[in-house]
């Protein structure tokens, strides 16, 4: 069985797998939904598996076969995962070599030696922005938090004016910029350009993750006023190296993926001719697969070599950053499946009947259904995932620009109101040495605003593309 696309499936071209009307549809994805949830929140099942049962199950309430639910699923897992666990892989290459080489905290060094006082909060929120770009949100908690706390205890800084700015440029750069797996399986079941996407997040990103770092920073030391936690000030990774890459070459690596698919995403709408040989050179360099394989060739060297890693010591360090990312690539590639569901029993075909009758903008409405799971289930990537395969069919007829916009809706809503049951509010809580009231009125409404304003921009930007 073949895959169904956005386009063939709002042309009616491909029959469901399944006959049921919109009624028992919307029923059969209710009850999905609820099982992944329940199996995540209740059973505490790890998301890959309530992903996949969850998917099961919606196929038999919509009334599918189970052998055509099973192919959907096993389709929709398998086209993710080579569409996007390549590029997950990579990313998380290049972000073990920047934290082990010492280059993360290369950049921190040099961008904190020149802020103080005053400048602090956006000097954070710059280093957390350009280390966030290729690492997964936990790997730059990991590594931003004990600078965090250094640069607080030694500065006699709020440890809330200094940790929301940092934390809000990570949060911005995993739910809006790709290379980051969220964004990422969104591009691909809503068929966004790449490029498009990332420069118009870049956009969406700038002006959110101001609002919500250094200028709610102000507030959140304002409410939350806690001293910094000493055991949790830990040794850094490049401690115990005898020297570190530099910092232009260091941030140079890292912002080279971003300008080889910025650059294709720029001649494609200049130049706009497939036949054009600077096209055909930038449609290969830009693409995501080459820009982070070549990021990576060139960190061997600016990252690994100039840290003086041996050969054993690279391979090593390229085994070790891929054992982490297998839960990420499954979960990824489960969400894929349940995305592939969803459009062969043809909720597709029902979302896109029932819009015709709603007052919403379709921006508005990937937002609250982002927002839905988000709140039920915790996990930014799953919301990312569900919500893009519930609302890929709208984006059938729209521009590039309107369909790279519904990638970032989704983002914007997957990362609302984290609360209790995301992983990273515990991992923030106990970082900063706070309770859950305190986590709540810091992070949790951080997180928040990071929604809404990115949401805002969002909804500006459609008015003008």
């Amino acid at each position: 069985m073949t895959s169904l696309s956005v386009e063939t499936l709002a042309a009616g071209a491909v029959e469901p797998i399944t006959s049921a009307g919109n009624g028992q549809l919307g029923i059969a994805v209710l009850a999905g939904i609820a099982v992944i949830v329940l199996l995540i929140t209740k059973f505490k099942l790890h998301a890959f598996l309530a992903l996949t049962i969850g998917s099961l199950a919606l196929g038999a309430f919509a009334g599918a076969p189970l052998d055509k639910a099973i192919t959907s699923f096993s389709t929709g897992l398998g086209n993710t995962v080579a569409g996007v666990g390549v590029l997950i892989a990579l990313g998380a290459i290049l972000g073990k070599l920047l934290a082990d080489s010492g280059g993360a905290d290369q950049i921190v060094d040099t961008i904190l030696a020149k802020a103080s006082g005053r400048a602090m909060p956006w000097a954070m929120v710059l280093i957390a922005s350009i280390i966030g770009l290729p690492l997964f949100f936990e790997v730059g908690i990991v590594l931003l938090i004990p600078v965090v706390l250094l640069v607080a205890k030694r500065g006699n800084y709020s440890l809330m004016r200094i940790g929301i700015p940092a934390l809000a440029g990570l949060s911005v750069m995993h739910g809006l910029i790709p290379p980051h797996p969220g964004p990422l399986v969104a591009i691909d079941a809503i068929d966004a350009n790449l490029g498009l996407t990332l420069g118009l997040g870049v956009l969406v990103a700038i002006p959110t993750v101001i609002i919500a770092g250094p200028v709610f920073s102000k507030y959140a030391a304002r409410w939350v006023d806690v001293p910094v936690p000493e055991k949790m000030v830990l040794q850094r990774p490049s401690e115990d190296l005898e020297r570190r890459p530099g910092f232009a070459a260091t941030v140079a690596t890292v912002m080279l993926p971003v300008v080889l698919m910025l650059a294709k995403a720029l001649v494609d709408i200049v130049v706009d001719n497939p036949e054009n040989a600077v096209q055909r050179v930038t449609d290969v360099i830009g693409s995501p697969l080459i820009a982070l394989l070549a990021a990576v060739l060139v960190g061997l060297f600016t990252l690994g070599r100039a840290a003086g890693f041996t050969k054993d010591r690279l391979s090593s360090t390229v085994e070790k950053s891929l054992a982490p990312i297998a839960g990420v690539l499954m979960i990824v590639g489960a969400g894929g499946g349940f995305k592939q569901t969803l459009i062969d029993v043809g909720v597709g075909q029902m979302i896109l009947d029932f819009s015709k009758d709603w007052a919403i903008p379709t921006l508005l409405l990937a937002w609250l259904i982002a927002v839905a799971i988000r709140l039920a289930t915790g996990s930014a990537t799953v919301a990312t995932i569900s919500a893009a395969g519930l609302v890929a069919p709208l984006a059938a007829d729209m521009s590039a620009s309107h369909a790279a916009l519904l990638v970032l809706a989704v983002g914007a809503g997957s990362l609302f109101f984290s609360h209790v049951n995301d992983a990273g509010f515990w991992l923030v809580k106990e970082y900063f040495g706070m309770d859950v009231g305190q986590t709540v009125k810091t992070w949790s409404v951080m997180e928040t605003i990071i929604s809404v304003v990115s949401l805002g921009f969002v909804l500006l930007l459609s008015l003008v593309l």
